[in-house]
């Protein structure tokens, strides 16, 4: 016999999940009865909310989505905020958890774990939440939920099953796997945007993190187009790390939203055009006044923000590749005069000068020493002022190695759990925690989860008799798990963004003045190495020394003395 439990771990393993997070509880027993001889890896974070954010980081470093087993009632609401921050950002994420019994179900009897409408709590953070009523039906709901992942704009599902009905028999036999495919552009719209497109004297193209698994197309399209190109945070290293086309995400800045509004033709590629990726002054300043072409696969969010002239609801690769084509065809009728895009470019990299901003000025060693130590990694960002200058000056080499929690939902403790996730899914590249004192805080328990990969991992080296370094790391490639973990802590003793924000508007500071625990005392609590660093060259110091042992790196950066040395 079958059971409903069971059956879930064949469907999650048929749709190619091959890494679940969760904590067990005595509502998800029998979930974890039907895990014990899968293929599933299985990772128990110290909080749901960290379950969330690794998988949240899982998705964005490989664009595949993990499973998360999460428990009746305060699992759900623990692991709401995560799940905010991947529906924000178009993350994909499969949350399955309990609920009580069916028979139990809106009666308000006090039952453990009760809330009144689980499903309906947490639809207001996913694209669907289902409650499973019937086993037979398990195949079909999983469908749906891979559906939105392959083929429509993704973000975390949930999927309730009463407890009763873990151990229930399941009578179908396995379906096979469904595959959807994501939708072509329409042929008349592919005309009209490329017709748009070639007459146009001062292209604009914009980029969001819906593109990053067509980075090929989309950067041919860019440099046939020869068009100055916004991407965005989510974006970062889609056109590579120093492209002349790319801009960046500057559009919160003068000089770019001069560029922006002098722009008669702008194509916009899987990006939302929100807030927290073209208005970071919080001015509504970002204003778009050509002929606006946006590429989508949410039909809905193409009238949000900014309202196109020419929407295609379509798969950006399919589309780039489309316009590509339709552009080149077109060009036996002749090509319009049109200023050269990287001349463009260039005045508008004048205009910011970036390299004299004092403020960003403070960061900049430390990005050109990531850049120099560690050129190929994954950097996962918290909400803290390295993030936000890196969101303007960092340099990756491609898509989905650099990605943090100040865009969309805004959330601290992201950082930490997320590169745990991010190393969990790409084992062949070093991943960097970029986090500040104060986000830290909120996922302490979480350097525990960093210390037990470190361990599986190392007993998986062991196992396999690797000795010396080359061949740990191909063991621990082989094997799937991750690399050793670096965690950058800028330490500025509080919330010190919240503090500027409190000086600018003449507020006290009041509750932002924090004292840091001893990172250093936490880090052999856990199990971790521990190095302090005030400079460019203590920090290279540190991070040379990442590959030299299994258990994560934390490097406590004392940023007074850090921002001191800068200035003078």
């Amino acid at each position: 016999m079958t059971t409903c439990a069971q059956r879930l771990i064949e469907l999650l393993e048929a749709q190619g999940i091959d890494t679940v997070f969760g904590i067990p509880g005595v509502h998800t027993v029998e979930l974890y009865r039907g895990l014990e001889h899968s293929r599933l890896r299985h990772v128990t974070p110290r909080h749901e909310q960290g379950a969330g954010f690794m998988a949240d980081g899982y998705a964005r470093a490989s664009g595949r989505p993990a499973a998360c087993f999460i428990i009746t009632g305060p699992g759900m609401t623990n692991i709401a905020t995560a799940m905010g921050q991947a529906l924000a950002d178009s993350v994909p994420m499969l949350v399955i958890s309990s609920v009580n019994s069916v028979a139990t179900l809106g009666r308000g009897q006090g039952r453990l774990h009760e809330m009144p409408h689980q499903g309906q709590t947490l639809a207001g953070v996913a694209r669907f939440s289902h409650t499973l009523l019937d086993p037979e039906a398990l195949p079909e709901v999983l469908a749906r939920a891979f559906a939105v992942f392959q083929g429509a704009r993704p973000g975390p599902v949930h999927i309730e099953i009463p407890i009763d009905l873990f151990a229930a028999p399941v009578k179908a036999p396995m379906p096979a796997a469904m595959r959807v495919f994501p939708p072509a552009p329409a042929p008349r719209a592919v005309a009209a945007a490329s017709r748009l497109l070639g007459e146009a004297q001062r292209p604009l193209v914009l980029v969001g993190g819906g593109a990053c698994a067509a980075a090929t197309s989309v950067t041919a399209l860019v440099e046939h187009l020869d068009a100055p190109t916004l991407t965005t945070i989510n974006a970062r290293g889609l056109l590579g790390a120093d492209h002349p086309l790319d801009l960046g995400a500057t559009a919160s800045l003068p000089a770019t939203r001069r560029l922006a509004r002098q722009a008669d033709v702008i194509l916009a590629l899987g990006t939302e055009l929100g807030e927290t990726d073209y208005d970071l002054v919080f001015d509504d300043g970002f204003k778009l006044e050509g002929s606006l072409i946006r590429v989508d696969l949410d039909a809905e969010q193409l009238a949000r923000s900014h309202i196109a002239d020419l929407a295609l609801v379509a798969d950006i690769g399919l589309t780039a590749e489309a316009l590509l084509g339709a552009l080149e065809r077109g060009e036996d009728e002749g090509r319009p005069q049109r200023e050269v895009g990287r001349e463009r470019c260039e005045r508008v990299r004048h205009e910011l000068a970036l390299a004299d901003d004092p403020e960003l000025a403070r960061y900049r060693p430390l990005f050109a020493t990531l850049d120099e130590v560690l050129p190929e990694a994954i950097i996962v960002g918290d909400s803290t002022g390295p993030v936000y200058a890196g969101n303007v000056v960092a340099r990756r080499p491609a898509p989905r190695r650099w990605f943090n929690a100040a865009t969309g939902f805004g959330t601290l403790g992201y950082g930490l759990p997320a590169a745990l996730g991010a190393g969990l899914a790409r084992p062949d590249l070093p991943v960097v925690a970029l986090v500040g004192d104060g986000g830290l805080q909120f996922v302490l328990g979480e350097l525990a989860t960093a210390r037990d990969i470190a361990l599986e991992a190392d007993r998986a080296r062991a196992e396999q008799g690797a000795i010396d370094r080359d061949s740990s790391e191909a063991a621990c490639a082989d094997t799937a798990l991750a690399r050793p973990l670096a965690i950058l802590i800028w330490n500025n003793d509080g919330y010190d963004e919240i503090r500027r924000y409190m000086s600018a508007d003449g507020v006290a500071h009041v509750g932002v003045d924090l004292a840091p625990p001893d990172f250093a005392a936490l880090a052999q609590a856990f199990d971790c190495r521990y190095r302090q660093a005030a400079s460019a060259d203590d920090l290279a110091s540190a991070l040379s020394s990442l590959n030299d042992a299994g258990s994560p790196l934390i490097v406590e950066i004392d940023a007074l003395a850090w921002c001191r040395r800068i200035e003078h």
